[in-house]
């Protein structure tokens, strides 16, 4: 029983952190995309609405932004059918605002302040005692 328990477990939290993964690359993929794009506004006014859709939409990191969403998204609904809702939600939510945090650090060179590192310490502690 114990060991059916603990492959559950392992199962749930594989799954994730492929969501969290994904998720995370997705947003700083496709934050990436709008800032090299600029203001989509400044591009409306020159090249008209067709001109700001074609730019969006000819993003290849908005692509592949969207390609990790949506990996994200089909592995999200993998870790329901596998695990509590309970336990999926708070933990893919909380882990994911902790990897992007980092990730908009690393990749973005963000600037990410003291009170965003220490919530992000407490949602930590909130995810343990989740486990618990």
């Amino acid at each position: 029983m114990t060991e059916h328990l603990s492959a559950v477990s392992l199962h749930a939290w594989v799954t994730i952190w492929t969501v969290v993964i994904f998720a995370t690359a997705g947003d700083i993929l496709i934050a990436a995309a709008m800032r090299r794009l600029g203001d989509l506004d400044d591009i409306r006014t020159k090249s008209g609405l067709g001109g700001a859709i074609k730019a969006v939409v000819s993003s290849p990191f908005l692509g592949a932004g969207i390609g990790c969403m949506a990996i994200s998204f089909f592995a999200l609904l993998y870790a329901l059918s596998a695990a509590d809702l309970s336990l999926i939600a708070p933990a893919t939510a909380s882990l994911t605002y902790i990897a992007t945090s980092a990730g908009a650090r690393l990749f973005l060179k963000e600037r990410v302040d003291k009170r965003r590192w220490i919530a992000a310490l407490f949602v930590c502690a909130g995810v343990a005692l989740l486990t618990q």
